[in-house]
């Protein structure tokens, strides 16, 4: 089972998306958890995190939460995010993942 985390500034936007993604991973079989936080949570609710993505619009944080962790640390496609689109998210995740 993986484990997969979106954050963003407060956790709410990336929630919201949190959603369409288990929706997507139901629909694909996918075998993962996924959640939201906010961005200065990462190292606390990511420490045993399979990926880690942000929002576009923490995209700065990159490099500094990437130094703090053992996983991948990637941005959310600015067009997945606009438009909630889980489907595109997971894929993009399963192929970060190699799954």
């Amino acid at each position: 089972m993986r484990k997969i985390i979106l954050m963003c500034n407060a956790g709410m936007s990336t929630s919201i998306l949190v959603g369409k993604v288990r929706e997507a991973a139901k629909n694909m079989g996918y075998d993962c958890t996924i959640d939201a936080y906010p961005v200065n949570e990462a190292e606390e609710r990511a420490k045993d995190a399979d990926i880690v993505l942000l929002g576009p619009q923490v995209r700065f944080e990159q490099k500094r939460i990437q130094a703090k962790l053992d996983c991948p640390v990637s941005i959310i496609d600015m067009a997945a995010y606009g438009m909630v689109n889980g489907k595109k998210v997971l894929e993009d995740i399963k192929k970060e993942l190699g799954d």
